[in-house]
């Protein structure tokens, strides 16, 4: 999924020379400061997109059992590196957490909370698991680059470079998938 650069909606207008009666210059906006990112609040969206990684490792490992189709060696292939992939993410995320002196939850009702909005596949059909699983590689991917920017900004460099891995990770998956996809 190609994302652009943010856009800007600040207009930049010249002045006009000459003075026209019954317009007004517009008041400058002025922009709030930037809230800082508390630690905590950080800490709690770190765990969160630990959880994310838990329900792709989980999501990936039962398509992989259940996948049926007429490409099912190879996806049955690309769906184990896929959970082998995804426990190692959440292995790193969780030690993350852990390492800035913070609990994960105890249980996998507790990593679920952490993360509720995760999409369920609802269907046995294969072309309809692998749609599901893509569209959460690619919100794993774009929330993998939100976390970067909140861990630049409460200084956590080690987090916010592997994030980096994880977009690129996601990105290509997903890739993968639609190439795949696009053609059954």
């Amino acid at each position: 999924m190609y994302t652009s650069g943010p856009e800007s909606t600040i207009q930049y207008m010249p002045k006009p020379q000459v003075e026209i009666k019954g317009v007004e210059e517009k008041p400058k906006k002025v922009r709030a400061a930037p809230v800082k990112l508390s630690v905590p609040d950080f800490i709690k969206q770190l765990t969160s997109h630990a959880s994310y990684a838990h329900q792709l490792y989980v999501q990936a490992h039962l398509n992989h059992l259940n996948y049926e189709g007429s490409n099912f060696l190879a996806m049955h292939k690309f769906l184990k590196k896929q959970y082998e992939l995804h426990t190692e993410q959440f292995d790193k995320l969780a030690e993350f957490v852990r390492s800035m002196d913070y609990l994960m939850p105890m249980c996998g009702c507790g990593l679920k909370d952490a993360y509720p909005e995760f999409k369920s596949v609802t269907s046995y059909d294969g072309k309809a698991m692998l749609l599901t699983y893509l569209k959460n590689l690619e919100d794993f991917g774009m929330q993998s680059k939100d976390l970067g920017v909140a861990a630049k900004e409460v200084q956590a460099p080690d987090v916010e470079n592997y994030t980096a891995e994880l977009v690129k990770d996601s990105f290509k998956s997903a890739w993968f998938l639609k190439a795949t996809l696009r053609h059954n």
